[in-house]
């Protein structure tokens, strides 16, 4: 049984637990430029056009009919190029279905000259790494790589993940099932 002493202890934690959470949520608002929407989780993803490092533009809408998956990353962040193997395999194995799209956020000749390097055999498109930056309005309001967008055939967004995406993860996401 509790004590009067125990309940009081459990109410100020709950509190400072309930204004911790509220104080997190409030500093990632407080990074989104007024007047930028960020797409959240069911909304349309923004349309935008993104110079590819082909030289042509492309628009995100150009993607639409099956599922798309974009990978934020860039050339210096280790995290990003160790899951890029397992992308390019991905997009492989889900080309009749999802599509994957790399969205360098980096310096543009950074970008092109890693991917001479190490190519791969998905599109990548150029970041713009200005505020508001390209990832930024697919959700990443801490700004932190490797970031990943899932959109459905319609262009609506299902899921979003910080961090490096699993191999188990992917053919989810890829193969057409529920997202986490």
């Amino acid at each position: 049984m509790f004590t009067r002493q125990t309940w009081i202890v459990l109410l100020v934690a709950t509190l400072f637990a309930a204004a911790g959470g509220w104080l997190q949520h409030r500093s990632r608002l407080a990074r989104v430029p007024a007047g930028v929407h960020v797409a959240a989780i069911g909304d349309i993803a923004p349309d935008l056009a993104l110079m590819g490092t082909d030289g042509r533009q492309h628009r995100l809408s150009d993607y639409r009919g099956k599922r798309v998956l974009l990978n934020f990353w860039a050339s210096w962040c280790g995290p990003c190029l160790e899951e890029m193997p397992a992308l390019a395999q991905a997009a492989r194995q889900h080309a009749g279905t999802a599509t994957v799209i790399g969205i360098a956020m980096d310096d543009p000749a950074r970008a092109r000259a890693f991917l001479a390097a190490h190519p791969v055999d998905y599109p990548t498109l150029l970041g713009e790494l200005a505020s508001p930056s390209t990832s930024l309005r697919f959700g990443d309001t801490a700004q932190v790589l490797p970031y990943s967008a899932l959109l459905d055939a319609d262009g609506r967004l299902l899921a979003t993940r910080r961090g490096p995406l699993d191999a188990t993860t992917l053919a989810r996401w890829l193969g057409g099932g529920p997202v986490d």
